[in-house]
């Protein structure tokens, strides 16, 4: 078994032992190191070079990304911020978080996150570095053309979505809503913007309320007026309006 060599970073004493008490209760986890400051936490991830790093945001001295920013976009290992508060939501995602953990949290949330690292880190390991760890070092920066996470807040909880979990997108008024598997979730967007925002490689508008992630597609079947009825793998049918037909074999690369 591989051990996750984990870093503890919380001015909190009760805080951290939280986290502590919940990681060992997983055999795969190895925590090299505590700290209290962020300052501490420089040190120890020069010195033990952890996999993963729980960090608090608000702390004394040097903050959750202050530390990032000391280590360098290059050398910081994968984290999941821990924090009371959500106003940090959106500059986590910026950096490329992992995960957010908002206080109080419990022991399910803890392990989903946890599931989600094991998951970053066997594609790591694998030499598929993939998205890597993006510091915030600039209030100013051009946004990039396409996301690969998205912040979700919704009762009460900040989820982080990868696009690529997601199966299909409906509109909702002034909202859109995220089909992931048996979960959805309302995102406030409008369907042109969240078009724009995906990669185009992946999705693809059917309907001028509905974008699927052609890879979940399993079949086509011809419908009426030229229309068709797109069925994804996990059964759900969804109509291909006339209009977006010519896109959609463009983007499969195949007519139909």
């Amino acid at each position: 078994m591989t051990k996750i060599r984990a870093l503890v970073v919380d001015d909190e004493p009760l805080a951290r032992e939280r986290v502590l008490t919940l990681l060992q209760q997983e055999p795969d986890v190895e925590v090299v190191a505590e700290c209290s400051d962020g300052g501490q936490a420089v040190s120890a991830i020069q010195q033990h070079s952890p996999d993963l790093v729980f960090l608090d945001v608000q702390m004394p001295g040097c903050d959750g990304f202050e530390v990032i920013q000391n280590i360098g976009t290059d050398r910081m290992p994968m984290v999941i911020f821990v924090t009371a508060y959500d106003q940090y939501a959106l500059r986590a995602f910026e950096v490329h978080a992992l995960d957010y953990l908002l206080k109080p949290f419990g022991k399910e949330r803890f392990r989903d996150t946890l599931r989600h690292a094991r998951e970053g880190l066997e594609r790591r390991r694998a030499g598929d570095l993939g998205r890597r760890l993006l510091a915030l070092v600039n209030d100013v920066k051009p946004e990039p053309p396409r996301v690969d996470r998205l912040v979700v807040k919704s009762g009460g909880r900040v989820f982080f979505l990868r696009t690529d979990e997601i199966d299909w997108i409906e509109a909702a008024g002034n909202y859109v809503r995220l089909h992931l598997g048996t979960e959805n979730h309302l995102f406030r967007e409008t369907m042109n913007r969240m078009e724009s925002r995906l990669d185009g490689k992946r999705f693809a508008r059917i309907h001028r309320s509905r974008i699927v992630n052609t890879e979940r597609i399993k079949e086509l079947q011809p419908w009426f007026n030229g229309d068709y009825v797109v069925i994804l793998r996990d059964g759900t049918r969804l109509t291909l309006s006339r209009g977006y037909r010519e896109k959609l074999q463009d983007r499969l690369g195949k007519g139909f």
